[in-house]
């Protein structure tokens, strides 16, 4: 049960307790916390939304991104450590990163108006999408793809971080950031591996179910979903400003 996110991987499940069926993880229950998940994040995601476009000043929101961003880490870090604090800590994942994206969404927003709505839906376009195959068979999750994925995965990771320090003495790496042909043909193959891992999530997610795990996985599984369904919302968005830009 390999899976490219940090949140789902193949040790996920090694050494949790077994319970009756009445108290283990459910398709269904994991499903019906991602959605209570995904409602936080929209909340607290409109509230910094509407404090920008209420005073007009990106100062104003700037606090609130650094508080989503720090806390919702320290939160993700917390509920990978102690799963059994999933219950807790994903929600409060979900509203910190709500804080974050919306004071993000809407500077966006301000630069290239309604680029927010098509960048929400094609997220959720994807992810209904993705799942619709997933369940049909049209994607077979084998381990070559698995393989690949995690791969990936794993590179863009080492390119954002190597793009990340690097920044911090003033050193961009040239054309992957910029809107040019590179730059979009980068966020393109970016977009589909945060996409593709969505499938991995899914896969990971009904193993679960089948082995039996604790009830707390449920909200385990949404965090995890969550991650992944925010890393594919920011990487649209990227794409589209970098198409904007054109």
């Amino acid at each position: 049960m390999r899976t490219a996110n940090p949140a789902l991987n193949k040790k996920t499940f090694e050494g949790l307790e077994r319970t009756d069926a009445a108290h283990s993880m459910t398709i269904e229950g994991t499903v019906n916390k991602t959605a209570i998940s995904l409602v936080l994040l929209i909340i607290t995601a409109a509230w910094v939304w509407n404090i920008f476009f209420t005073t007009g000043n990106p100062a104003a929101v700037t606090p609130w991104i650094i508080v989503g961003v720090i806390g919702g880490l320290g939160a993700a870090i917390a509920t990978v450590i102690k799963k059994q604090w999933a219950p807790i800590t994903t929600p409060l994942y979900s509203a910190l990163e709500g804080l974050a994206l919306g004071g993000i969404s809407a500077i966006f927003e301000a630069q290239f108006p309604g680029i927010v709505i098509q960048a929400v839906f094609l997220t959720f376009g994807t992810l209904f999408g993705l799942l619709a195959a997933y369940r049909s068979g049209l994607i077979k999750v084998t381990e070559n793809f698995k393989m690949g994925i995690v791969a990936a995965t794993g590179g863009i990771f080492i390119v954002y971080l190597l793009s990340f320090i690097l920044g911090l003495f003033g050193v961009s790496i040239p054309l992957i950031h910029g809107s040019g042909i590179v730059g979009i043909l980068f966020s393109l193959f970016v977009v589909t591996i945060a996409a593709l891992n969505l499938v991995l999530d899914f896969d990971f997610i009904e193993h679960g179910a089948e082995a039996g795990a604790p009830k707390y996985m449920e909200w385990y599984g949404a965090f995890g979903l969550i991650v992944t369904l925010v890393w594919l919302y920011l990487e649209i968005l990227r794409l589209l400003a970098k198409l904007n830009r054109r």
